[in-house]
């Protein structure tokens, strides 16, 4: 493996865009420390973060793995070795009963103590996390490629029901308000982004009408969040992350658990290059700082 830094002289380009040395440096760290992750992984991950998409949204995988693979052929970095028992392909998700309707649950959050976040790790928990989302989550279920982990919400009273879920994902490579929050320029972005977690997917049942669940369930994340991420990731996460879709929510279950509101943002999506879609689908962005030092060691050496 080489240094942060790749030695390379001759000019490096993605289909035929210039790629910057602080560029090369954030792939050389998202393969560094996402180890667990497949070549295919990989390239899903860094094309998420630079927004390296065809013009209908599908992402260039199949050319960013060949660019990391020529990486990886000039020692700029190195890969994980190839994975011959090929990954099922992404499909439809089947609906089925256990992610059906549940007995309605109404009261306050001392009504159903102890709430608590299990780990999805097991097969049958990915099943049920991935039809939870599905069936009730307005975006419905992405496979979450490159860095992840996703949540089952519990409540233990009257009895052990699952309530909801959780996913946190890796962060968008740029994001104005939050970037302008941050102080961060280009390089010291490259450096120190794999430090962000997105809360991508949250999901309140809508059988769960309990009173501040969603917020004592957002507490509960960033307690329990750090550890996870280090021990899968090895990587200690300094800020959380997420937008909300300011025409169906109004983002009051993050405003409850501290999360720090920072503006609207212009609503072109991730794939919109030429500004067509400016304003069709706003969202507000909220951060939520891991640690009390995490803006001032997201600037400096501090968070490396």
């Amino acid at each position: 493996m080489t240094s942060d830094q790749p030695s390379i002289t001759k000019p490096i380009r993605f289909c035929g865009e210039p790629v910057s040395s602080e560029q090369l440096a954030l792939i050389t760290q998202v393969v560094t420390h996402c180890g667990g992750l497949s070549r295919t992984e990989l390239a899903n991950t860094v094309c998420e973060l630079f927004d390296w998409a065809r013009p209908n949204g599908k992402l260039k995988t199949v050319e960013c793995r060949q660019f990391l693979e020529q990486l990886q052929a000039r020692s700029a970095l190195s890969l994980p070795a190839i994975r011959h028992k090929g990954r099922g392909k992404s499909e439809k998700i089947a609906l089925t009963a256990v992610s059906a309707e549940r007995r309605l649950l109404q009261g306050t959050v001392k009504d159903f103590q102890p709430i608590s976040l299990r780990l999805v790790s097991t097969a049958q928990e990915r099943t049920l996390f991935r039809e939870l989302i599905e069936r009730h989550h307005y975006l419905g279920y992405r496979i979450p490629f490159g860095a992840h982990l996703c949540y089952l919400i519990e409540v233990a009273q009257p009895t052990e029901t699952v309530v909801g879920a959780l996913q946190f994902s890796s962060p968008a490579w740029r994001m104005a308000s939050r970037d302008h929050w941050i102080g961060w320029a280009d390089a010291v972005r490259a450096r120190h982004l794999q430090r962000i977690v997105n809360n991508s997917r949250f999901l309140i049942l809508p059988s769960a009408r309990i009173k501040y669940l969603a917020s004592h369930v957002l507490s509960l994340a960033s307690r329990r969040l750090v550890s996870d991420w280090q021990a899968k990731y090895h990587i200690e996460p300094l800020l959380l992350e997420t937008l909300v879709d300011i025409q169906r929510y109004s983002g009051v279950c993050y405003r409850a658990a501290n999360w720090l509101e920072l503006g609207q943002t212009s609503g072109r999506g991730r794939q919109d290059r030429t500004h067509t879609r400016h304003g069709a689908s706003p969202k507000r962005l909220f951060l939520y700082p891991l640690r009390a030092d995490a803006r001032e060691a997201l600037q400096g050496d501090g968070g490396r």
